[in-house]
């Protein structure tokens, strides 16, 4: 009996370091937000909200469920896609589209010595999240 209590744990261990491992999403940093406004229509949630990167910070890679449309309030956003050379830079003023879809991963960040202010307007099929965490791409190793 005692055999059995100690294979278990060791066979457990042993799969756990030769099996390939999943990717792990890659956490936002020095980012925060607040929703300005939030209403569901004919099964959309629109979200407006205001996100500051502080200086180095990032969103982490991710991707959304719904269409993204943001205008740079204050700062430079550093936007890079899933292949990391498509790399955008949006100054205040600047508006983009992030489109919708687990094939357009992406990250933002705020490469400059101030603070990053965007204001965003989420178009998300309802209940969904704002964004969801992705894996680095094997091009951002």
């Amino acid at each position: 009996m005692r055999r059995a209590r100690t294979a278990a744990p060791l066979t457990a261990l042993t799969l756990a370091l030769l099996l390939p491992q999943a990717a792990h999403a890659t956490p936002p940093t020095g980012v925060s937000s607040v929703i300005v406004a939030k209403t569901t229509h004919a099964g959309r949630d629109y979200v407006v909200r205001e996100i500051t990167i502080g200086p180095g910070g990032g969103t982490g890679w991710h991707f959304h469920r719904g269409t993204l449309y943001a205008r740079v309030r204050v700062g430079t956003l550093t936007h890079t896609a899933a292949d990391c050379v498509t790399i955008r830079t949006y100054h205040a003023g600047d508006s983009l589209v992030e489109p919708s879809g687990p094939q357009h991963v992406h990250m933002g960040e705020n490469r400059g010595p101030g603070p990053l202010v965007l204001d965003v307007l989420y178009v998300n099929p309802a209940g969904s999240a704002l964004s969801e965490d992705a894996p680095a791409p094997p091009c951002a190793a």
